[in-house]
């Protein structure tokens, strides 16, 4: 299994949520939000308030009233504190490692780029899932209570959580190991059906469709999603080329790149970026595209671009930083760190973030902060014995009592915690 990192996509799916976490109570900048790259229909809490979306979920979903539906679902669990005592042990963990707790196997994560697949996760699936996130029914009916409640407050409809649970609904005669993951683990009654039909038939807000932003935010969610991970003949075939819309360009400009016609997609995304130019995920793309096929210096141009549009956004300045490390111009190693640093501040449980800065650093010849990175990243990794060489090495090089000194002084003592 893997991890999903995607500006984009994240980004469309903060925008859906944080109006939902915000009516539950919750501070949205606190939910951790993540996704998981497997068909399977699936949503879970874990952790504490770490939110995992399966792939698979985001893909059945035929509109964003669907989606929002599960999310406040999910929110309904964090806000009411299921399965807190159960995961009391894992909720300051990574999200690889509770994700390696979920599955029941151990994880491995190997870091890469800023785009689909970022951190892969060996795990035992067969274990954990359904027993480890099994729900009560008189949980579930709170979580739906909680939920619509949420949508009312905030006037959405509830339509598309009505619609969801009647597609889980179609599974219960099926055998229960060709059931979605998400029908094993959150048990569904007849009642509940009828209390979401109840409050469907009287709210006021049943009938008010999504934003427009937000359907046109799903068409191209799926649209990069299917492209990415569907075959290419799939998606040429849902996505033709009598289509000229935004959303079906965009899939086919991703397919002809991911098959080797680099030419012809960016043809594509060009016309993209032509009628849309402050858009900044279509300069990514063309970024990637460019990276990928070694065209180094188009590759910064375009991420350049995109890092100006949308400057608070750490996939897209690791992504910047990565091809100014790979243009191998010791002039650009500082502008390259200050991307990651900058990246770092938003989110700073990513290890290939980490990574990319002991590089850059050690580029430079400043081998106690490159150690200091790579001590940041084996601690994140879940590799104590690693962190402690590491962390070690930069107390030895940073000047004693810096901030950075004392940096390496908590990493040597958590990671000696974690080996005990």
């Amino acid at each position: 299994m893997s991890f999903i990192r995607d500006a984009e996509i994240e980004n469309t799916i903060r925008s859906y949520a944080a109006p939902l976490f915000q009516a539950a109570g919750l501070e949205p900048s606190a939910i951790e939000i993540y996704l998981v790259n497997d068909n399977s229909l699936n949503a879970f809490v874990a952790g504490g308030q770490k939110l995992f979306l399966n792939t698979g979920l985001l893909m059945r979903s035929e509109h964003p009233g669907q989606l929002i539906g599960v999310i406040a679902h999910e929110t309904g669990h964090i806000s009411g504190g299921h399965l807190s005592r159960i995961h009391a042990a894992i909720e300051k963990s990574s999200a690889a490692s509770v994700l390696s707790y979920v599955l029941g196997g151990a994880a491995t994560i190997a870091t890469g780029r800023a785009d689909l697949g970022q951190a892969i996760i060996m795990g035992g699936q067969q274990v954990g899932v359904r027993s480890f996130l099994k729900y009560s029914r008189t949980q579930e009916s709170s979580a739906d209570q909680a939920a619509l409640t949420i949508l009312e407050n905030t006037k959405q409809s509830a339509r598309g959580l009505l619609e969801f649970t009647k597609i889980l609904s179609g599974q219960e005669l099926l055998s229960p190991n060709r059931q979605d993951p998400y029908l094993r683990t959150h048990p569904l009654t007849r009642d509940r059906i009828a209390a979401l039909e109840a409050h469907v038939a009287k709210s006021p807000y049943s009938d008010i469709a999504p934003p427009p932003d937000f359907q046109k935010a799903h068409r191209r969610m799926l649209a990069k999603l299917r492209a990415f991970t569907e075959s290419f003949a799939i998606t040429m075939r849902r996505y033709k080329e009598t289509d000229a819309s935004l959303e079906s360009r965009y899939a086919r400009a991703i397919a002809l790149y991911r098959h080797s016609k680099l030419e012809e997609a960016v043809v594509l995304v060009d016309s993209l970026i032509s009628e849309y130019p402050i858009d900044p995920y279509f300069h990514e793309l063309k970024g990637q595209m460019m990276f990928e096929n070694g065209r180094v210096a188009e590759a910064m141009a375009s991420y350049e671009t995109a890092v100006r549009l949308l400057p608070g956004s750490p996939l897209l300045r690791y992504a910047l930083a990565q091809a100014q490390i790979e243009s191998n111009d010791k002039a650009l190693l500082e502008p390259a760190i200050a991307n990651l640093r900058g990246a770092l501040e938003q989110d700073s449980d990513s290890p290939a973030t980490w990574r990319s800065l002991a590089i850059a650093y050690g580029r430079q010849g400043n081998m106690g902060m490159s150690s200091l990175a790579m001590a940041e990243e084996a601690l994140l990794m879940g590799k104590p014995a690693d962190a402690v060489y590491y962390a070690g090495r930069a107390e030895k090089l940073l000047p004693a009592g810096t901030t950075v000194w004392l940096q390496a002084q908590d990493i040597l003592q958590a990671a000696k915690a974690k080996q005990k």
